[in-house]
């Protein structure tokens, strides 16, 4: 079976998420190529035995960009498609070549991303009604007509209650989580002092200036390292100087997961989310995640059990969580070993690829 996933992200959770389900499914002996946009990220694929190709698509109406990807799905048993441009100018292409179409719905505007798996009032960005009102009866409206082209995947139950609430078709979703492989089963000893770790894109809906806020009220010394870029980057620097705190800001790496190797806790306190990859890649350093109670959030960090779950915006919870954590040695390496066993049974890549797998084998099946 010749399997074609196409990624047009340069860097993020969803093209993370695509360079570790390839190389996963090609273990499971399918013929695989990848298009994206990243040419370091074809030739790692390319150094690890999966053939890739980088293909620069700017925009969605980039029309020169599908041509390019066009030829690529020649032969293609399963053309899968992983954010949004290339749901609507690849996953268009599947059927035009005899192709089974899946597509993993990673996410949704800012505007819309506060009401999925909320625990109370949604956060919303400043944005006009009339942009909303585009959003949900406009996009969330397209993206459900989409759906109707072939399979789509949802990798958080909470965001799939959300689309099967806004109108997408039940008998073409599918909940498969993403899959991230353990680095260690039991935290390091802890650092002096204790280092604070996030990752992310560094947008307002990820609550990093949460963060500093609550990292500011400790009342011990630590560091945070924040690991991530995005528009907020500047502002978040001027926050972090005017508060005082102990803060590294990394920009962007490569390889975050020896980086948080390096840390102590991790804390995400997102004001919205899907199933974020970095909480994943913290449970595979046997972190303890102190994270907030959104999306799909609560899916991966059980409060008490491998972290600390808390709402949105508290600033205080969040500080009184990371006290907590990090003020008892025991109690942080038992959080840590859950986290790692959480993550082993329930989102290791290769029982992840398998399903994906099954996937594709009933949907070639069906056409037989």
């Amino acid at each position: 079976m010749k399997v074609v996933y196409v990624c047009t992200l340069e860097r993020g959770g969803p093209l993370s998420h695509v360079r570790d389900l390839a190389l996963s499914v090609a273990a499971e002996g399918m013929d695989v190529h990848v298009v994206c946009a990243s040419a370091q990220t074809a030739r790692e694929l390319r150094a690890n035995g999966v053939a890739a190709t980088a293909i620069a698509v700017r925009h969605k109406f980039d029309l020169r960009g599908a041509s390019a990807i066009w030829p690529l799905l020649r032969g293609a048993d399963v053309v899968h498609t992983h954010d949004r441009r290339a749901g609507l100018l690849a996953r268009t292409q599947a059927p035009v070549r005899g192709a089974h179409s899946v597509h993993t719905f990673h996410g949704l505007p800012d505007e819309l991303f506060g009401e999925v798996g909320s625990d109370g009032a949604a956060w919303r960005p400043g944005a006009s009604r009339l942009r909303v009102a585009w959003l949900r009866y406009g996009l969330l409206r397209l993206e459900a007509l989409l759906s109707y082209v072939g399979t789509v995947v949802v990798p958080s139950r909470a965001l799939l209650e959300f689309v099967l609430r806004n109108g997408f078709p039940a008998t073409r979703l599918r909940h498969i989580p993403y899959g991230v492989a353990t680095r260690r089963r039991a935290p390091r000893p802890c650092s002096d002092p204790p280092r604070i770790g996030t990752a992310a894109i560094l947008e307002r809906r990820k609550g990093i200036d949460v963060l500093l806020e609550a990292c500011a009220g400790l009342s011990a010394p630590y560091e945070l390292h924040v690991f991530g870029d995005g528009r907020e980057r500047a502002a978040l620097e001027a926050q972090s100087r005017r508060l005082r705190t102990s803060a590294c800001f990394h920009g962007f790496v490569d390889d975050l997961g020896p980086r948080l190797d390096d840390l102590d806790v991790f804390a995400l306190p997102t004001r919205g989310d899907n199933l974020p990859v970095a909480i994943l890649e913290a449970m595979a350093s046997a972190l303890p995640v102190i994270a907030t109670k959104v999306g799909g959030n609560p899916e991966l960090v059980e409060d008490g059990v491998n972290g600390r779950l808390v709402a949105v915006d508290d600033v205080s919870g969040l500080a009184d969580a990371l006290e907590w954590t990090l003020t008892d040695e025991g109690r942080r390496q038992a959080l840590g070993r859950a986290g790692a066993q959480r993550l082993e049974e329930r989102f290791h890549p290769a029982s992840v690829a398998r399903r994906i797998v099954a996937l594709y084998d009933e949907l070639c099946a069906s056409s037989t």
